[in-house]
């Protein structure tokens, strides 16, 4: 599952109502969601976007858990050995910009404690649209799709541990979001905007964690626990 700019990308939702029906296109908070973060490997969303600053992250506390994540990524442990763990750092989503002339919304994520770099990546119009609305608790005539499948989660009492931005392909940045419920718990790869939506979306704040090499190492960053790239033939 991958997010390009202009498919299904994630998109920055607007700050007062549009003139064609979307609304602004910049919004920005402070307070968003936080979470610690670590996942399974299926390789979520992607997105557009760069990090900003240099330093250590910010480490943060880990509520329910949200750092350790039970996964299962390829193969077992017995065969593999010791899998190295990802660092993460703690987030809030800051702003869903738009800079004309370019038509794609950018998210930039902030990490909650110092030295506070930033990670932006580009989402689609629709996406960056629902994404600012669920920062500002915009209320819709009917609920929109991120909309219902919080209300199914909160139906079943389904929690949402945390979302975690774990890897990054090019311009594309891959996600994940840890569920918990009645029958254990689960981690599914996600875009990044639907992600950091769903989040924002839930009645209790929900921790978004950054890899910390998505700040640290230029170029790709490959999930922990995804298969390693085939280089034969």
């Amino acid at each position: 599952m991958t997010d390009t700019p202009v498919g299904n990308v994630g998109t920055p939702t607007p700050t007062a109502e549009p003139a064609n029906g979307l609304g602004a296109l910049t919004a920005s908070e402070d307070g968003g969601g936080t979470a610690p973060e670590e996942g399974a490997p299926e390789v979520g969303a992607p997105e557009e976007g760069t990090a900003q600053g240099d330093g250590a992250g910010a480490d943060g506390s880990d509520p329910a858990g949200a750092l350790g994540a039970p996964t299962d990524r390829g193969d077992a442990a017995g065969d593999r050995g010791p899998q190295p763990m990802a660092d993460f750092s703690v987030a809030l989503v800051s702003a869903v910009n738009v800079d004309l002339p370019n038509q794609h919304p950018t998210v930039v994520l902030r990490e909650l404690e110092s030295p506070r770099r930033q990670l932006s990546f580009s989402i689609g119009l629709p996406d960056g649209v629902v994404l600012s609305h669920a920062m500002r608790r915009i209320p819709t005539p009917r609920p929109l799709t991120h909309e219902l499948l919080s209300e199914i989660l909160q139906g079943f009492a389904i929690d949402v541990v945390a979302v975690r931005l774990v890897g990054r392909q090019g311009a594309v940045y891959f996600a994940e979001i840890d569920l918990r419920g009645r029958n254990g718990r689960s981690v599914h790869s996600c875009r990044p905007s639907d992600g950091l939506t769903i989040a924002l979306l839930q009645p209790v704040p929900v921790p978004i964690l950054i890899d910390r090499r998505l700040f640290e190492q230029a170029g790709d960053v490959t999930p922990f626990g995804a298969a390693p790239p085939d280089t034969t033939g």
